[in-house]
């Protein structure tokens, strides 16, 4: 199984467009300390034919033209077999119009995620111009479901959507709470290699998953803040990293206290925010995620299982 990060940056990307925070001048003034990235997502492959995107950042498109792999190779082609949606937050969706370009999709996202991406949104229109344009396979929390490549080929690649802990997209909260399927991990399991990653990119707990951290051979976990009070403390925003279902990396109870005791897996921090001072590359924080065993994601990265 190989495993390519798109993007590596919590919503906004970095730099974000509105944000003069220190982090975000740097990169505009062309620090070598700081690399920019675009929004979350990863693609998974188990040939290197039938490709699997996990997420549609609004940042798609430039992230396809930097992975060679997923180019087309005939006058009209993708090797995307399908995109898997883990949430319906704008971050995560976005993407999907700008693949609108009459290309046949597959979706697989769970009934909540899907009617709130369908039913009365009338820019999805654009991805139904034709009835094959985009088939959607049912997620199901828990429920392990095989992945399949172009016209229905087997692939070796199984994954188990999980619920996280989360809240609805801002543009659903008004018809009603969170439901467990509102937010999924994933646990992709190579059946040829037996090969376990787990992407988990948004999240405030870590005990619920336990039992999937301990057996995975990879683990992309959600990295988006170092201190629950980061945007507070910059002047940013009155929301702590727990108000918006994120796990802070520091702390007691952080996750990089609580990932440094998972020996087995290669553990990456991905979803990480424009303020969190470990993407500055001689800093204190990045020193301290490397010393735990941890690496810290970037755009391109690639990981063989």
């Amino acid at each position: 199984m190989r495993i390519r990060i798109l993007g590596s940056a919590a919503g906004g990307r970095f730099p974000q467009w509105n944000c003069a925070c220190p982090n975000c001048e740097a990169v505009r003034q062309g620090s070598p300390l700081h690399r920019a990235r675009t929004q979350d997502s990863i693609a998974v492959t188990a040939d290197g034919d039938d490709w699997f995107v996990f997420n549609a950042s609004p940042d798609i498109s430039q992230q396809l033209e930097q992975a060679q792999a997923l180019w087309p190779r005939a006058p009209r082609h993708t090797p995307i077999a399908g995109i898997l949606l883990g949430n319906g937050d704008m971050d995560h969706i976005l993407g999907l119009f700008s693949l609108r370009e009459s290309q046949p999709l597959v979706l697989y996202a769970t009934e909540t995620v899907r009617s709130g991406l369908v039913e009365q949104n009338v820019m999805f229109r654009t991805l139904r111009r034709f009835p094959e344009q985009t088939t959607f396979r049912r997620l199901e929390v828990d429920t392990p479901i095989a992945l399949t490549g172009a016209g229905g080929r087997a692939t070796s690649l199984v994954v188990t959507p999980f619920a996280i802990p989360g809240k609805r997209p801002v543009h659903l909260e008004q018809l009603g709470p969170s439901v467990p399927e509102d937010n999924v991990g994933f646990e992709i399991h190579d059946t040829r290699t037996d090969k376990r990653c787990l992407y988990v990119s948004a999240g405030s707990a870590l005990e619920t998953l336990w039992s999937r951290v301990e057996r995975a051979d990879c683990l992309l976990f959600d990295g988006t803040f170092w201190t629950s009070d980061e945007l507070i403390r910059l002047g940013l925003g009155k929301s702590r990293a727990e108000d918006m279902a994120h796990l802070p990396i520091s702390g007691e109870r952080g996750s990089l206290v609580q990932l440094a005791k998972v020996e087995r897996a290669r553990k990456i921090f991905t979803h990480i925010n424009n303020t969190n001072p470990m993407l500055r590359e001689d800093s204190d924080e990045r020193r301290q995620v490397l010393a735990a065993g941890l690496e810290i994601a970037t755009d391109g990265m690639e990981i063989d299982l």
